[in-house]
Formats: structure tokens, sequence, C-alpha cells
């Protein structure tokens, strides 16, 4: 578990690996790994199985299979996911799951069929009937019905696949499919679709926001199936033990909040809910954010979205992120309030995608680095947010902060206290969160460049360690350079000079070797004392 947290602490980070263990061996007899089968491979011996094998599938010749998904695993068996069909019509609960063994030897197959569902296939009711049938109050067709096999429901029948579009009691949009017998007329099977709702939010720092949820028991929760199922939970002010955070073991179970009327919270810490919907916002936001500016989807680059705990201990003063999941703690009401501001949770949230790109090691002058990757995006998702409560600005932490005006300053990194202005060959000595200024101090010129200014309703004003002005380019171009620096050319141990070497090549590969973008990115690192 690698645990990134917004404050500087002593955390231990904790990784793991596994053995890699191999059944072959060379001539030599140095292990080797045998091949394991592609997918393609694999669903070439699954429709061979299928022929041999129609009885265990509950199949007939009549039956076809269109391959879903293909799962291989590391020992080489698969698994190839196939959707039925009959005299092509779709057969509704005839999927199957075809195992293998390495070799394509056939294991047996997962299914919910229990008898053939090739059945007579001409219909009774007619169209109108049947859709008549599945409609309800304010609900309408969508599209013409079509013909299936429902399997879904005791014994296969013909019937009708009908979807009804509108609107649920409390707005909620509404998409069912039902089923109608084709011979009797019989609903059948009903489904609704929309299991994601619109909903909103009052949060703590930006206001009444939207929010994606999904229907569930007593209402909504608040799960994102449009961002990968990503979720806020309640940690109900529980901790990890030291068995937890090393093994996994023993670990807390967050409570998923549930609404009954899908509008969040009261803006206040009263409500439990309130810092559900800042942490839930920022997740939705920033993966808005990658996906949209950045082509990623995703934190980890695969769609999936990721879990959110909130209310983390009792007066916890950090936020983290662990390698799978964000937790943010409450604060202490004096230090900090509750840690769930949209730059924080951009922060810990790119803590992410840097564990899975350039995977910059959590000490020295690459631990810096990672460090200030997370301020900078976490900076540019505040910006991408564009909400009138919390506006974009180079302060972090700001929201949250009770005892000073912000964590850390992009602008001017010494007005913190801790953190230096300018690059020294001991800046990699630093805790992290202090040997980040020197890339925040970067970024901030080659956004904004010299000079005082007010951004996002807050004095801003850089100097330079070389005496020299600097005239920005953009907090857009800063995002574009410093992502593709990060995921093309940064690598786990990068110092402060290869960040200058790779963002100079970020730059000409976005804008050109003679660009503007490009001299400004020399130039800013100069102004912070990287040469």
């Amino acid at each position: 578990m690698n645990r990134s947290a917004l404050f500087a602490a002593a955390t231990a980070v904790v990784t793991t690996t596994a053995l890699g263990l191999t059944s072959a061996t060379t001539a030599t007899g140095a292990p080797t790994a045998a091949p394991v089968p592609t997918p393609a491979a694999a669903v070439a011996k699954a429709e061979q199985a299928i022929t041999s094998n129609l009885t265990a599938l509950r199949a007939t010749t009549a039956d076809a299979f269109v391959v879903k998904d293909v799962i291989v695993d590391a020992d080489g068996s698969s698994h190839v996911r196939m959707d039925r069909t009959i005299g092509g019509l779709p057969v509704l609960g005839g999927d199957v799951v075809v195992h293998q063994a390495k070799d394509g030897a056939f294991r047996g197959a997962s299914l919910t069929l229990s008898k053939t569902a090739n059945v007579a296939r001409t219909p009774k009711v007619s169209v109108a009937t049947a859709t008549a049938k599945a409609l309800t109050k304010g609900l309408k067709a969508e599209g013409k019905p079509s013909l299936v096999i429902e399997a879904r429901m005791g014994a296969p029948r013909l019937a009708y696949l009908v979807t009804t579009g509108g609107t649920q009691a409390d707005g909620t949009p509404s998409r069912i499919t039902t089923t109608i017998d084709a011979l009797t007329g019989a609903k059948l099977v009903s489904e609704q679709h929309i299991e994601t709702a619109t909903g909103d939010g009052k949060s703590l720092y930006s206001g009444t926001v939207p929010l994606q949820t999904s229907t569930a028991t007593g209402g909504f929760t608040l799960t994102d199936a449009t961002r990968g199922n990503g979720f806020t939970a309640d940690a109900n002010n529980k901790t990890d033990s030291i068995l937890c955070q090393l093994l996994q073991i023993g670990c807390p179970t967050p409570t998923k909040f549930v609404d009954a009327d899908n509008h969040w919270g009261t803006g206040t810490t009263a409500d439990r809910a309130s810092a559900a919907v800042d942490a839930h916002y920022g997740a939705a936001t920033t993966f808005d954010y990658y996906k949209n500016v950045h082509g990623r989807n995703g934190i980890f680059g695969d769609g999936k979205g990721v879990p959110s705990r909130v209310h983390y201990g009792t007066n916890y003063v950090n936020a983290f992120w662990d390698g799978k999941q964000m937790t943010y703690g409450d604060g202490d009401n004096v230090a900090a309030g509750p840690l769930v501001s949209i730059d924080v949770a951009g922060h810990e949230m790119s803590h992410g995608v840097t564990e899975h790109t350039a995977n910059l090691t959590y000490s020295g002058e690459s631990g810096g680095l990672n460090e200030a990757t997370s301020d900078i995006f976490g900076t540019l998702v505040e910006f991408y947010s564009n909400s009138a409560a919390d506006p974009g600005d180079y302060y972090i932490g700001e929201k949250i902060m009770k005892d000073r005006p912000a964590l850390r300053y992009m602008d001017k990194p010494s007005k913190d206290g801790q953190s230096p202005d300018c690059y020294s060959s001991g800046v990699g000595n630093l805790d992290v969160h202090y040997s980040s200024a020197i890339a925040n101090h970067f970024a901030y010129l080659l956004a904004e460049g010299t000079g005082a200014k007010t951004i996002g309703g807050l004095p801003h004003n850089s100097p330079t360690c070389n005496g020299s002005s600097v005239t920005g380019i953009g907090h857009d171009k800063l995002g574009k350079i410093w992502y593709r620096a990060l995921t093309t050319y940064m690598t786990s141990g990068t110092t402060y000079a290869q960040a200058r070497t790779a963002t100079l090549n970020a730059a000409t590969d976005l804008y050109g070797a003679t660009s503007i973008e490009r001299a400004t990115v020399a130039a800013a690192w100069s102004a912070v004392a990287v040469n």
C-alpha cells in the first residue's frame, strides 16, 4: 500500500511484491513460463467446445453464441462469456460462461438455463397489444418492440421486448424493459434500467452541486455508475489498524450513505452527508477533468471509479490516498475543518494517476515531484470545477484551513514558513510536502508568470530566483505539458533536473521546438534555479 497524505506526516510507505512461480525450465535449467493462450485462441477453443458439449449448455444446433468477454487467468485457464441467440432471436437468460483448461480442455459452463430454449417462434399476440400491456401511467413506448425468447423466469417462451421511458414519481428518469408473452399476452419480466439518478447536495465548500447517485433500498446511495461505480461512504470515525494497513486484515467496513429524496446534506457539519457531498463531487469532478482534458478514462486508466471514505477517525487533520481509495478526516476545527475541498480531492486522487504512470518514488526529489504533481492537478481540478463558491486559485487547501490562509502557496511557497522558493542541492532531504515547492513554484510561473495579480479572489505575487520576469502561458497549457511529461517522460526516480528535461520534451511534442510554450518552460525552471 502506498499511502500519500495531504499534510506532512511520519507515514510509513509499505510496498509488497509477490513471487512469480513457473512450471517449466529451459535446457539450461533456468525457469521459463509456458505461454498462456491469447484471448482469440481461448475464444476459438470455446467455440469448438460448444459444438461437442451442447447438452451441457442446454443447446441445440439452432443455438448460436456471441462472445461478450474473455478472461485468461495467469495459469492459462480461460473463461469465455457469451450471449445466446436462437433463430436470430436473443435468449434473455441464455448467456453462458465456458470454462477451459490451459490446453483448451472443456471444464464446464456457468449458465442458468435448465432446459433448451428452442421454442416455437411464431407470435399470436400483435405488437400493438404487447405495447399496450407494457405501458403504465406516465410512460411512453421507445422504439418498436422486438421478439426475444424470455428464459429468465419459468419455462422459456417467445416474448416481445418492449422498452418504455418517462419519469419516476420523484423526478428520476425511467427506462423500463418489459417482456410480454407473445402467445398469451401475459406480462413476464419488467426491469428498470435507470440505476443512477442525478441528485444534488449542499456541500461544505462548493455550494449546491449536482451528484450522480444510484437507486437502492430506501432511496439512493452515493454510487456513481457513470464514472466507474465510484462511491462515497461513512467511515464512522473509525481508523485502520496496523494489520489493516499492512495486511488488509480486520479493516473497518464503511457504511454507504442512503438518502430518500436524493437531496443530500445541509451545507453544515451537523449533517454527516454534507462532507460526503464534497467528497463525491470532488471524485466526479476529478474523474471528468482527467477524461475530458487528458483523455484518461479514470484515475487508473481503466474506467473504474474509486471509493471515498469521509469521517475518518476523530479530529483527524489529514486526507490520504492509500493506493485504492480516498480517505478524508473531519479536522479538529482548530487547525482545519473537514478536509474535503475540491483541490484536496483532486490532489489525493492524482496520487493514483502518478502511481499508475511514472510511479514517482515518494522520497527525495522524486517524492517532491510526486507531491507537486498532486498540488498541480488538484489546483487544475479546482479551476475545472468552475465553482463560484470555490473559484480556481494557486493556494492549496484554502477552504479547509482554520489557523492560516492556506496549507501551501504555489506563487510563493515560502509563505508557509517551511517551503523553499528556489532549488538547492539539499531540497531532496526535505519532507516531500516541502520539497514539492520547487515544482509548484515552477508551475505557477509557467501558468501565470510574475507580477502581482488577484486570482480566485486571492492575492498572488511570484518572485523569481534569478530576478527575471516571466510571462505565463495559462493553466490549461501547464496541465497539458505536466501530464505529458508525467505519463511519457518521467520515471520512478526522476529528479528536478530530469523534470526540466521531461517538461521541455513534453512542450516540444505538444507545441514545437521553437514555440513560446517551450521557451517559457525553460524560463520558468530557470526562475526557480533548476538549470
